[in-house]
């Protein structure tokens, strides 16, 4: 501060306290205005003034900065609010992203889990029906087959169905012993040996007595014990049992 304005704050408090001086004489009691002034030295110094009290102004400019200080503070704040809630949202973004891709991931794998089932399903379908295609060929290739209703078909039949069911037997032992016994007559009956004389006589192409026939009667052939296929496929299984095979019989068995 300019020397001159300290002498100017320097006076007027030195007026200010000879008016104070002024004020303070009783009112009845005398005055003397000369003495008074007189007695009050106005004393000016050329050293700055210390220590003064800061001014209204000062006050003020230091409060503004205060405020501005707390204001840069909450902008500074909410700032980092915002930034801290901007981060927030894209982590939570990135979250639930990689929860759908990884979601639609697992839905594709399911969907080709169950297109590779369906696939299995229809190829294993397609080939049990064409399985089941085959053996209906093969069945009724079978059933087609046909015989020819002479001794030949017989024996021939004879055979196939006694290969179905394990029983050993030949063509040509088959023929040999049927020639033997009947002569190649399906109805052929013995009623002069001893199975006649007790009641059973033997019957059929290998001449079979009936419990003979019953105990041994082979499954898909008639129970009729003068049906050609018939009596020589029990006739041939009872061989079997007993001999090994009707290959195996040279004489009345």
């Amino acid at each position: 501060m300019p020397k001159n304005t300290h002498k100017i704050a320097i006076a007027g408090v030195a007026t200010l306290g000879a008016a104070l001086a002024f004020s303070v004489v009783p009112a009845d009691a005398q005055t003397t205005t000369t003495d008074a002034v007189a007695s009050s030295r106005v004393v000016y110094s050329s050293e700055q003034v210390k220590d003064l009290t800061p001014s209204v102004t000062g006050r003020m400019a230091t409060a503004g900065l205060k405020v501005e200080a707390i204001e840069a503070k909450t902008k500074a704040a909410d700032a980092a609010a915002r930034t801290k809630a901007a981060a927030d949202a894209a982590a939570k973004k990135k979250a639930a992203a990689a929860a759908a891709a990884a979601k639609k991931k697992a839905a594709a794998a399911a969907a080709a889990k169950k297109a590779a089932a369906q696939k299995a399903a229809a190829e294993r379908k397609a080939k049990a029906a064409a399985s089941r295609a085959a053996q209906r060929v093969a069945i009724k290739k079978a059933a087609a087959k046909s015989y020819p209703d002479n001794l030949d078909g017989w024996i021939r039949e004879s055979l196939d169905v006694m290969k179905k069911h394990g029983i050993p037997g030949s063509y040509e032992g088959i023929h040999r012993n049927i020639m033997r016994e009947s002569s190649g007559n399906p109805k052929a009956i013995n009623d002069w040996d001893i199975n006649a004389i007790n009641g059973v006589p033997s019957k059929g192409l290998l001449q079979v007595i009936p419990p003979t026939f019953k105990a041994y009667h082979v499954p898909g052939t008639s129970w009729n014990i003068y049906d050609p296929v018939a009596n020589i496929t029990a006739a041939c299984n009872y061989a079997a049992d007993r001999y090994g095979s009707m290959d195996n019989v040279d004489s009345a068995y």
